[in-house]
């Protein structure tokens, strides 16, 4: 197992697991010690899915992979609806 540390993973870039450009990594939540989620800054076409936000917080057991990017699961991410994942632009 190839373990990293956080400061390493901001600013991977994140796909989701159909291969589409989501974002990139600005911060992980942490709880007691453990990773939560991880705050996602939304680029490219993919921010017209989410309702335009400019941000996301996507829980860490969506996460399917780490490594020289981020896959996540493209069912599990927040919709427009959903305001309590989704992130203002002056918390991006």
């Amino acid at each position: 197992m190839n373990i990293k540390k956080i400061s390493e993973v901001i600013g991977t870039k994140v796909y989701t697991d159909t291969g589409e450009f989501f974002g990139e990594v600005k911060e992980a939540n942490l709880s007691e010690n453990k990773v939560d989620g991880w705050r996602i800054k939304v680029k490219g076409s993919v921010i017209s899915l989410i309702g335009g936000a400019k941000g996301v917080i996507i829980p860490h057991q969506f996460v399917k992979a780490i490594g020289d990017i981020f896959i996540i699961s493209k069912t599990t991410l927040p919709s427009a609806e959903e305001e309590g994942e989704v992130l203002s632009e002056d918390l991006i």
